[in-house]
């Protein structure tokens, strides 16, 4: 009696107990607002644990009276103690000055000097991976237990089944776990493997390419990783010489009197900062040709004038003292494009052509933009359209225009797809295009949106045969977005050649947050174009400027006679979007070291007219959608002294970013190399900053090394 007694006590506690569990959920974000993903989150006294997500968001169950500790590296940690009426807990965790400075964010994991961190750690380098030995040994299989084997101190490796396609098992020794199941988490470059997946993944990796491996054991690694990490992580860095950019030639300062035009093609692509963020935050070396200063410039919005009168667009002029180098000055030139209300943009024909190749198999590959897509599902409306075509050895229908009404239907489609195979791009785009075309919506939006890592290998593939295609197809009227994903093997100089041939544009994606922001924020600007072969031209004042220099654009230069040309391709702009351009001006009478002496002229006289105070004169030209005609409006800007002090928040910002860019590309056109002078510059432009994506930059600039 005495017994069922107890049992029903037992009983009856432990139903009380579980009464008082809860679902929490909620988000995690910095004092500015910005999400955090990757933020460690664990029921205090429990393994009990788990990690924010791309967004900021997480979930987890906790009893009544448990306390949860958020922690993330460089940040204060923040306890919240559950109460019953808990049920969505939002946190903002605060900047920890004390080891910021030592702390290095990488996606969703983090790196710590070892001195700084009390974690066992085993590593492998470059030249033990690929030894001769070891690539011999490895020659049939190459999965990661035989990289580790008798290399890594207090690895164990478990014999695989002798199942086809086994791999041998790791597990990391001084793990304790009454689950059989020890597999350690994998991290490539900082970005996870799906546990599900890893093993696959792992196989197919080319011992080549990887630079380093490090393990790591025992709880800090929890600690570190959350709780997920509970038997170890396996940290492998690849190279990335496998990337491509185009080479890029930095501007030098021209002499007013034998070149007074400056000319180029706007460029509103992003990509650039998107692509070096993700590498500061994976602790890489940024290559100098991946620095393209006008589109890291560009990432940023700016407050301009709305555009007024007959032309959907307006210019906008400012100058101040450069703030590296005392003797220039610089000048910022900004374009708005007209805000179309989102009722009133007109019915879009889409077409997904996605990239399904062996290539894309990664996480921040084919399942980002798995994820990524659906941000821009939930953008369309019923009259839009969506045709859905893969390629990898070859290219295949696998949704038929569906109206966008039917999201269920088209999500279900972009979940279905896996990678594996080649990589036949130009097959590709040859069906993208004929679907587009057969669907064509006249005075609609026709586009196709690319999403790859331009990793092209089978059929048209180089970039100069790719070019030729692209140039044929963008005579039906359809357009080209080009959404880039993934690391290592990117072939950002194929993307950027894509776009600026296909009356597009190029946004590289490197988080979900990303995504949101390119798919969702900015969807019906990026997608629907307002004017296309758009240039600007500028002409300067030989009374008032000895010399000038563009920064950035150097991939989009234009020959003086190109701007009243309208034959000639430029770039295009959509709804709602600005361009900004920074040119450095050397004032006459003003003795630099950037402007070279020459040979007085015989023949060239120089007529200004009565235009004294006039310091240079801006042209803009562009067509409509579907115009072959050019439109011409130009502005003036008159000559100042201003500081810098003095400027726009926008204009100190964006003289911050192109500063740290220059920094990147180690420009000779700078005084400075001090993360602090791009910090306090960045600081003091910041303003009101809603989206937190300038307090994203100075966290960005602080991190780096």
């Amino acid at each position: 009696m005495k017994t069922i007694i107890q049992l029903l006590c037992f009983v009856f506690f432990a139903t009380q107990l579980h009464a008082q569990e809860k679902n929490i959920s909620g988000t995690i974000t910095d004092n500015t607002g910005l999400p955090l993903p990757g933020v460690n989150i664990l029921i205090k006294g429990t393994i009990n644990g788990t990690q924010s997500d791309f967004d900021g968001k997480y979930a987890i169950k906790a009893q009544v009276g448990q306390t949860i500790v958020y922690s993330y590296v460089g940040f204060k940690t923040a306890k919240k103690k559950i109460k019953s009426s808990s049920q969505v807990i939002d946190i903002t965790l605060k900047e920890d000055a004390a080891v910021l400075e030592e702390v290095v964010v990488t996606g969703y994991s983090v790196k710590k000097t070892r001195t700084a961190v009390g974690y066992a750690v085993s590593s492998i380098k470059s030249e033990s991976i690929t030894s001769n030995e070891n690539t011999k040994q490895n020659k049939s299989r190459n999965d990661i237990s035989r990289l580790l084997a008798g290399k890594a101190a207090g690895v164990e490796i478990t014999k695989a089944s002798g199942l086809k396609g086994s791999s041998d098992k790791v597990i990391i020794r001084g793990i304790s776990s009454l689950n059989t199941n020890t597999n350690p988490m994998y991290y490539i470059n900082g970005v996870p493997l799906d546990i599900n997946s890893a093993e696959n993944y792992l196989q197919k990796l080319d011992p080549s390419e990887i630079l380093s491996i490090e393990v790591l054991k025992e709880s800090t690694a929890k600690e570190l990783y959350g709780s997920k990490a509970k038997d170890g992580v396996v940290l492998i860095n690849t190279v990335s010489e496998n990337e491509a950019y185009a080479r890029i030639q930095e501007n030098i300062f021209k002499r007013v009197e034998t070149s007074p035009l400056s000319t180029f093609s706007i460029d509103v692509d992003k990509a650039g900062y998107s692509n070096v963020r993700r590498m500061i935050n994976n602790g890489q070396k940024v290559p100098q040709d991946a620095v393209k200063i006008e589109e890291m410039v560009n990432y940023f919005n700016y407050q301009y004038n709305e555009p007024t009168g007959k032309h959907p667009f307006s210019i906008n002029t400012e100058l101040a003292l450069s703030p590296w180098n005392k003797n220039a000055k610089l000048v910022r030139i900004g374009i708005k494009g007209k805000n179309i209300d989102k009722d009133k943009v007109p019915a879009s024909n889409l077409v997904f052509l996605l990239d399904v190749s062996g290539s894309m198999e990664s996480p921040n590959k084919l399942p980002l933009l798995k994820s990524s897509l659906h941000v821009l599902v939930n953008q369309l409306r019923k009259k839009d359209k969506v045709s859905i075509v893969v390629y990898a050895g070859a290219a295949g229908l696998v949704l038929k225009p569906t109206s966008g009404n039917k999201k269920q239907e088209i999500l279900e489609a972009i979940e279905k797809l896996s990678a594996g195979g080649s990589t036949a791009g130009g097959e590709g785009i040859e069906l993208a295009y004929k679907i587009a075309e057969e669907n064509f919506i006249k005075r609609g939006n026709n586009r196709i949106v690319l999403a790859t890592d331009g990793d092209f290998n089978v059929g048209a593939s180089s970039d100069l045969s790719m070019e030729d295609l692209i140039v044929e197809k963008r005579k039906s009227g359809v357009f080209l977005t080009v959404l880039g994903f993934g690391m290592n093997n990117y072939k950002d100089s194929k993307m950027e050649t894509l776009a600026d041939k296909g009356n597009g544009n190029h946004a590289y994606i490197d988080t979900k947050q990303e995504a949101q922001k390119v798919l969702g924020e900015e969807f019906f600007g990026t997608m629907y174009t307002i004017a296309k072969d758009v240039k600007i031209q500028v002409e300067f004042n030989p009374n008032k400027v000895q010399a000038y220099r563009l920064i950035g654009y150097e991939n989009r230069l234009l020959n003086d006679e190109d701007f009243i040309d309208d034959k000639k391709d430029a770039g295009e702009l959509g709804s709602g979007h600005t361009v900004t351009a920074l040119y450095e001006i050397v004032p006459v009478g003003v003795n630099s070291v950037y402007v070279k002496n020459i040979d007085s002229l015989k023949y060239t006289k120089q007529i200004v007219g009565n235009n004294s105070d006039e310091i240079l004169t801006v042209k803009f030209r562009y067509k409509e959608p579907s115009g072959k005609k050019s439109k011409l409006i130009t502005s003036v800007m008159k000559d100042s002294d201003d500081k810098i002090e003095n400027a726009s928040d926008d204009f100190k910002f964006s003289a911050a970013v192109a500063l740290f860019g220059m920094q990147l590309r180690k420009s000779i056109f700078m005084n400075t190399f001090k993360k602090s002078d791009v910090i306090a510059l960045a600081k003091s432009g910041k303003g009101e900053d809603k989206d937190g994506y300038r307090a994203e930059f100075i966290r960005l600039v602080k991190s780096y090394n």
